[in-house]
C-alpha cells in the first residue's frame, strides 16, 4: 500500500465514522414529528436565541482576540509564553470545568460585587453570551494569530518606511490580507459557540423560554428519554453548523 492509498484510506473512515453518527439520528427520524418539533415556539426560541448569543459571543471573541493575536504575533516581551500558555485554558479545561470556574468567580466577593451593580451573569442570556465567549476566545486567538503569522512583517515594514504610523500599516496592510483568516476564525468560533454546553449550562441554567439554548434543548429532551425529539434537535444543530461551514469554505474558494 503507498503513501497516497493509506492516508485517503484514513480519510474516508474519519468521514465514513462522522457520516455514520449523522446518518444514524435518521433511524429515529419522523416526518411529521419534525416540522412539529422545528416549528414549535419552544424551538423557535431555542433557535433563535442560540444564533444571537453565538453570534454575539464570537463576534466579541474576535474583536477582542484579533489585537492580542497581534501582539503575540509580532512582538516579543517578557511573559509572552506564559500568556499564551494561559490562553489555552478553555483548550485544556472541560466545559463544564469552565462554567464551574465561571460561577465560582461571580460567587466570590468581585463577582458579587459586579452583579449587585446591576451587571448580572448567572442564569441569565448574558451569562450565555459570557459562556461562549470564555469558550472560544482563546481559540479565536489561536486562529487569528495563525493567520498573521502567515502575513510576511516586510510588508508593514514597508508601509512603514513609506511614512504609515503603525496602526495605518495594520489597517491597511495586514488586516486585508488577513481577511480570510478572520472570516474562518469567525465561523469556527460561531460554530463551536453554537454547540456549547457545558460551560453555558452551568453558569446560565437550562430555564424553557430563558436560558435554555439548542444545546441545552438537546440535553433536556434526551434526560426525558425523548429520542425522536432528541435526534430531531441534533439534526437541525447538524445541519446548520455543516452548511455555514461548507458555505464559507466556497465562499473562500471563490475569492482566493
Amino acid at each position: 500500500m503507498n503513501l497516497r492509498t493509506a492516508t485517503l484510506s484514513v480519510l474516508f473512515f474519519l468521514a465514513v465514522f462522522y457520516l455514520g453518527l449523522i446518518l444514524s439520528l435518521l433511524y429515529f427520524f419522523e416526518g411529521s414529528r419534525f416540522w412539529e418539533t422545528l416549528f414549535s415556539p419552544r424551538t423557535l426560541f431555542n433557535l433563535r436565541l442560540s444564533l444571537v448569543c453565538a453570534t454575539l459571543a464570537s463576534g466579541l471573541s474576535v474583536l477582542l482576540g484579533l489585537p492580542a493575536a497581534y501582539a503575540l504575533s509580532r512582538f516579543d516581551f517578557r511573559g509572552k509564553q506564559i500568556l499564551d500558555t494561559l490562553l489555552e485554558l478553555p483548550l485544556i479545561v472541560s466545559p463544564a470545568a469552565l462554567g464551574a470556574m465561571l460561577l465560582i468567580f461571580f460567587n466570590q466577593p468581585l463577582g458579587a460585587w459586579i452583579e449587585a451593580r446591576g451587571v448580572r451573569f448567572v442564569f441569565t442570556v448574558e451569562g450565555i453570551v459570557l459562556a461562549q465567549f470564555a469558550a472560544t476566545a482563546g481559540l479565536a486567538v489561536r486562529l487569528l494569530k495563525a493567520a498573521l503569522d502567515e502575513i510576511p512583517r516586510r510588508y508593514e515594514n514597508v508601509a512603514r518606511t513609506l511614512g504609515a504610523t503603525p496602526l495605518r500599516a495594520f489597517l491597511t496592510v495586514t488586516l486585508p490580507l488577513s481577511r480570510k483568516g478572520l472570516l474562518s476564525a469567525f465561523v469556527l468560533t460561531w460554530a463551536k459557540a453554537l454547540g456549547e454546553f457545558g460551560a453555558t449550562i452551568t453558569l446560565a441554567g437550562s430555564m424553557p423560554f430563558r436560558t435554555e439554548t439548542l444545546p441545552i434543548a438537546i440535553f433536556m429532551r434526551l434526560s426525558t428519554a425523548d429520542l425522536v425529539g432528541t435526534a430531531t434537535l441534533t439534526l437541525i444543530l447538524v445541519a446548520l453548523g455543516l452548511t455555514l461551514l461548507y458555505g464559507v469554505r466556497k465562499l473562500g474558494e471563490a475569492t482566493s
